[in-house]
């Protein structure tokens, strides 16, 4: 997975250039800074969060553990549509991560896009309940 400082976001398509990003209600997945670490330190690992080929990584806030809710960034609108599942990818990276992630929706969220528009690192992000 390749790194971006900025991308544009359709509701078509997702992120511009992904091709997981097809309109199937997980187009777009969102890891969390803080979710990341504490799964990192739970598991004795300490790697990119690339490694958990997420779309976008979010500081200073947490997962919402639920669904429905939409998170706001500049223009673009993603409702989160369900749980980004741990898989046995984690486990193959670290032994004891695939575990490590599971609490409290660690391994974040999939969402759909409500909203296109374009976004870059350090925009804004806010979330409404659903």
């Amino acid at each position: 997975m390749e790194k971006q400082d900025e991308a544009t976001i359709t509701v078509e398509a997702g992120i511009d250039g992904d091709a997981r990003g097809r309109k199937n209600g997980r187009q777009i997945s969102i890891l969390f800074e803080d979710d990341w670490a504490d799964a990192m330190a739970d598991a004795g690992a300490m790697m990119d969060w690339s490694e958990r080929r997420a779309n976008l990584l979010v500081s200073g806030m947490r997962s919402p553990q639920e669904e429905g809710g939409v998170f706001s960034i500049g223009g673009v609108r993603l409702e989160v549509v369900m749980e980004t599942d741990p898989c046995e990818v984690m486990e193959s990276k670290r032994v004891g991560l695939q575990q490590a992630m599971m609490p409290a929706w660690r391994g974040g969220v999939c969402c759909r896009v409500v909203a296109g528009g374009s976004i870059r690192v350090g925009d804004a992000v806010t979330y409404s309940k659903a």
